[in-house]
């Protein structure tokens, strides 16, 4: 819209309420879908845990990085052994330690904030019959089925189930011009939260866990002829179709293709 009034050699407030009148006249915008006040707030509990979350990273890799500078190296730590371990490197030099405590303070604020909400997270997903419905996919657990969950909002709005996959931004791009017509990268259009949740799905089937199904398979055939990382994306398409037909047709993922009578 601004590229287009952009255009007028007068700007004028009755130049740019005829211009809006006439793009909206010529059909260049779609109705929007405008989400349920549930979604909203289930997408704030996703978006503040995941921000909690990312700052309480970024201080412990700031911690990493500044340490290493001293020749003090954290090494492999586990989230819980984190502060101690930073402690037992600055114990014999006061200055830095002086120095590292507020970050710490910081984090653990930050660490204990998020166990709250992602307590919260698990009480919602426990009390929805969808979540648990969409958890029955291997790969998909709380978090993901969750966001999922708040992103659709109403699976009515997808005619077709294939259509959710283009949607996150998870199908390829198209250029074509006259003879030439090619098929590029994923559009990365759309929601990228449910696209970055959909992949490590993806990804947690395919690489982490052990237990076989059929589209397991699909993907591996997938993996030995395009490479892993095509798979995963494949894969994580998929899920987004598999996951809005359970939610649609109230049924459970089936680990065979063949159906019981």
């Amino acid at each position: 819209m601004r590229a287009v009034l952009k255009a007028r050699i007068n700007k004028t407030d009755r130049n740019d309420a005829r211009g809006i009148a006439q793009m909206m006249r010529v059909g260049l915008y779609r109705p929007v879908h405008v989400k349920t006040l549930r979604s909203q707030k289930l997408r704030m509990l996703l978006t503040h845990r995941k921000l909690l979350q990312s700052k309480a990273i970024a201080i412990e890799n700031d911690l990493r990085g500044t340490l290493r500078n001293f020749g003090l190296k954290v090494g492999t730590a586990a989230r819980t052994r984190f502060e101690a371990r930073i402690k037992e490197l600055v114990e014999d030099m006061p200055d830095l330690a002086a120095l590292v405590e507020p970050l710490l303070v910081v984090r653990r604020v930050l660490r204990e904030q998020m166990a709250v909400l992602h307590r919260r997270l698990l009480t919602v997903v426990r009390d929805d019959e969808v979540c648990r419905r969409l958890m029955t996919i291997p790969g998909v657990g709380s978090v993901v089925a969750l966001t999922y969950r708040a992103t659709v909002d109403v699976p009515a709005r997808f005619r077709k189930s294939k259509s959710v996959g283009a949607v996150f931004g998870l199908t390829c791009s198209r250029e074509q011009s006259g003879e030439r017509d090619r098929s590029g990268a994923i559009s990365r259009c759309g929601d990228e939260m449910m696209r970055t949740m959909l992949y490590e799905a993806a990804q947690i089937m395919l690489v982490r866990s052990t237990q076989w199904s059929w589209l397991k398979a699909w993907a591996m055939q997938i993996a030995k002829r395009r490479g892993m990382k095509r798979a995963i994306v494949a894969l994580a398409r998929r899920l987004a179709v598999i996951m809005h037909r359970i939610w649609v047709d109230g049924t459970e993922f089936r680990w065979t293709r063949e159906v019981t009578a």
